[in-house]
């Protein structure tokens, strides 16, 4: 077995870690959903429950990695009780990551081929032809496959670099762009004529729209929302945990992430929402708003071809940051349960996976009569389905009950580990809304989650 690697600075770990949760998820869904609910209503919503809900999950998937010093495959069965299976939940992390890299890497490919596409002029057509710019991508598998390809190969090449010199310096430039680019897309979009009245729409408490839309739905969105957007529950997180050092408590570092990826989040809507009013086009929600709507607005803006390769290079940086981090978690894992170098973990899984994103690409053209749920779906669909609905709140759910009960790894063992080091200690006073009260709202997320898609 090598000798296990460790991140080269702390700047390394928030950004890794970060960078696993920042995803498409912040910069499409996010603006749309809060403007649909009343702007601020809704953000005070998330915010309530991404504290209440996610922080503590993700807090938990640190220790367990930072205590084992091992992935998920591992983790758990280095720290758990003698004589109980809790070791057989380390493989759903696998499967979640599998699962989640079978729709995620071509989606990302999406956004590299728009990349192309705005750089080269493609998308300066006029605007009924736009949406077919986007259509004619779906259906033809050679282009998707192309682009597939390019995110798989690439960042598989960066990870075969290693944990230091690939990774965790690729990754650092890549957020460090991605900011940037957020900051000065923002600043654009800001100073379009018209602009105030999109950040009217999206940052001022409307609670008639809020009502409209209806306060049970807002709540189960902005609860779904906060679960989903730090990637908790497969214990992606659990890896870099297992990276990290003790010279700062868990609860410092995963404030600090949660922070990044709530500005990621809130300034994604103050460069689309703003430019979308400035324009007079009204947004849409989902891939009609990053592949259609916003098209439209930048061939329309002064520099649109720059402004929209710009910003089609911060999506495709989101998207990537994402893959790379979830991909170092599948590759740990062998490397951790199985003793496989870097190297073999990388050919093999890169052939794997690489074979395992042909159903997603499929199910948009040869394979498009095949609708496993309902008339309308994809496969994507049903992958998205199983990871989100899923695997993610039964993950989580063992997590907290894993943590936080004397029949796992145990409330004393999880806060001792968590409060290691400079900083915010866990409230102790949380232990048994976390043990009883939070298992039970996991419970529901996955309940809703049938509901919403079959009744």
């Amino acid at each position: 077995m090598e000798k296990r690697e460790n991140l080269a600075s702390r700047l390394g770990f928030l950004f890794l870690s970060a960078g696993c949760a920042i995803g498409l998820g912040n910069v499409w869904r996010f603006p749309f959903i809060t403007g649909k609910y009343g702007g601020a209503v809704f953000i005070a919503a998330y915010l309530i429950f991404l504290v209440a809900m996610a922080l503590p999950v993700l807090i938990m998937e640190f220790a367990v990695g930072r205590a084992s010093r091992r992935n998920m495959g591992n983790a758990l069965k280095m720290l758990e009780p003698a004589g109980t299976g809790w070791h057989v939940f380390g493989w759903f992390s696998l499967i979640g990551s599998y699962v989640l890299m079978m729709f995620y890497i071509p989606i990302c490919g999406w956004m590299l081929n728009y990349v192309w596409l705005s750089l080269t002029g493609k998308l300066a057509v006029p605007p009924d032809r736009i949406p077919g710019v986007f259509e004619a991508m779906l259906a033809d598998p050679g282009t998707m496959v192309f682009w597939t390809l390019a995110t798989s190969i690439s960042c598989f090449a960066i990870c075969a670099k290693g944990l230091q010199k690939g990774i965790e310096r690729v990754v650092k430039v890549m957020m460090m762009g991605l900011l940037i680019i957020m900051v000065g897309l923002a600043v654009k979009s800001l100073t379009l004529p018209g602009a105030e009245k999109g950040v009217a729409f999206y940052l001022v408490p409307d609670m008639q729209r809020a009502s409209e839309a209806g306060f049970l739905a807002l709540i189960n969105d902005a609860m779904n929302q906060a679960f989903f957007t730090l990637s908790i529950g497969i214990g992606a997180m659990c890896i870099f945990g297992s990276y990290l050092d003790r010279s700062n408590t868990l609860t410092k570092e995963s404030l600090i992430i949660l922070c990044l990826d709530t500005f990621v989040a809130l300034v994604a809507g103050l460069i689309i929402f703003p430019a979308c009013f400035a324009f007079d086009v009204s947004p849409s929600a989902g891939p009609g708003l990053i592949f259609i709507t916003l098209p439209n607005i930048f061939n329309e803006m002064a520099g649109g071809r720059f402004w929209g390769t710009l910003f089609f290079i911060f999506m495709s940086a989101a998207a990537l940051t994402t893959v790379i981090a979830v991909l170092e978690n599948i590759l740990s894992f062998f490397m951790d349960k199985f003793g496989w170098t870097r190297s073999k973990s990388v050919k093999i899984n890169s052939v794997v996976l690489t074979l395992l994103t042909l159903p997603c690409i499929l199910g948009f053209n040869r394979w498009s009569s095949f609708q496993p749920l309902g008339k309308g779906s994809s496969v994507l669909d049903l992958e998205d389905f199983i990871i989100s609905n899923n695997l993610l709140p039964i993950g989580a759910l063992v997590f907290c009950l894993f943590c936080c009960h004397r029949y796992g790894w145990g409330w004393e063992g999880f806060t001792a580990e968590a409060d290691l080091g400079r900083g915010i200690k866990f409230p102790k006073g949380a232990r048994f809304y976390l043990a009883w009260i939070l298992p039970v709202i996991f419970l529901f997320v996955f309940s809703q989650g049938y509901i919403q898609k079959f009744f």
